[in-house]
């Protein structure tokens, strides 16, 4: 029995691990295989195809279909925001940056999320959320900003510092600071979304919605999208779209449709974590100093973000309370007496204790 428990735990575990296992990989498959293809038409393979495959899922469990306008109008503004704007600047952000770089700027969407939320709905965000926001942003900015220009500030060497809208748009930080701020748009929405449609089968159509136009700008802006793909680079876009966009969505919300949202929340830092590790391995990207720091950083906000209310809660459970402070520092001498409360002695005697009762405060008043 202890062994069949011990097991099912641990397939549990790795469960819930294997989303973000899934996208952290995929983010490396994406940059292996972007040399022999463009950033548009990948993103579009690696989107509509999923769509297509979670909305089957859908129709084999019997999820419900959109129905009347407003459903499909919100599923639209979806489909555009986490859909075609998050993966368009994701796959233009791989051009030029390193897949584990953008895994972390992807995954700073905790901090986004966290601000959205309490203007829109009013969650507070709370003292160890607000630190974290603050140790996010200075991350991002170790991870985004050019290190001559971090060095620059250091020193208080302003005047030197050149700064460029299309040199930073230029810059694949920012275009994934950009995903990651359309993936945490699209986060919020999701909330609207399933007022009127099943999450599930709004998150597939929302995926075949979004992937259309990718392909479209695909047809017009890029050519010889597939030409030089050869059958790594189709196998690597295959993993990217069954296992890191259909499967990897597919574990989410099976979990978080079973109540695991804390746990998937306190895994969301794993995401980068295998993608900085698995592009290492296989991509042999190399960080500088500054940029690491900045990871480490953002997985601090990260973290912290997203077990905010548990590390409040902790926070809260260890500062002194009222009661547990000396009774001489509430409570005036002169308004406590004795009173007798019998004891019973080693010997089976009973004799009298001595005790100290507070009074009523109506007592105190009358006295």
């Amino acid at each position: 029995m202890q062994l069949k428990t011990t097991t099912q735990s641990t397939f549990g575990l790795l469960g819930l691990i294997a989303p973000f296992f899934l996208w952290g990989t995929a983010m490396v498959a994406m940059k292996g295989v972007i040399p022999n293809t463009t950033p548009l038409f990948m993103a579009g393979v690696r989107l509509l195809p999923a769509g297509i495959l979670v909305l089957v899922v859908a129709i084999l469990m019997g999820r419900p279909q959109p129905k009347g306008w407003v459903a499909w109008l919100w599923i639209g503004l979806f489909a555009l925001v986490d859909g075609t704007l998050f993966q368009g600047f994701l796959a233009e952000g791989l051009v030029r940056t390193s897949a584990g770089l953008g895994s972390v700027m992807i995954d700073s969407q905790p901090l986004a999320v966290a601000l959205l939320s309490g203007l829109l709905f009013g969650e507070i965000i709370g003292l160890w959320g607000g630190v974290g926001l603050g140790i996010g942003t200075l991350g991002i900015s170790l991870i985004g900003l050019p290190d001559r220009w971090i060095f620059n500030i250091l020193q208080g060497n302003l005047s030197s510092l050149e700064i460029s809208g299309q040199q930073l748009m230029q810059n694949g930080e920012w275009l994934m600071l950009l995903a990651s701020l359309s993936m945490a748009v699209g986060t919020v929405m999701i909330r609207y979304v399933s007022r009127y449609a099943d999450p599930v089968t709004a998150t597939g159509w929302h995926m075949i919605l979004g992937g259309l136009p990718l392909f479209t700008l695909s047809g017009i802006w890029e050519s010889q999208q597939w030409v030089n793909i050869d059958l790594a680079g189709w196998i690597a876009l295959s993993y990217s779209t069954i296992f890191g966009s259909a499967i990897a969505y597919g574990l989410f919300f099976y979990f978080a449709s079973s109540g695991n949202l804390t746990s998937l929340s306190a895994l969301t830092f794993l995401t980068p974590v295998f993608a900085l590790l698995f592009g290492k391995l296989f991509l042999s990207e190399v960080l500088s100093p500054l940029q690491w720091s900045g990871v480490c950083l953002t997985l601090v906000s990260i973290f912290l973000i997203n077990q905010r209310e548990e590390l409040g809660s902790k926070w809260q459970s260890i500062l002194p309370k009222p009661r547990d402070l000396e009774p001489h520092t509430l409570v005036p001498e002169s308004t406590t007496q004795s009173a007798p409360l019998l004891e019973e002695s080693q010997s089976g005697i009973l004799a009298p204790l001595p005790l100290q009762i507070q009074e009523s405060e109506s007592e105190i008043l009358s006295n």
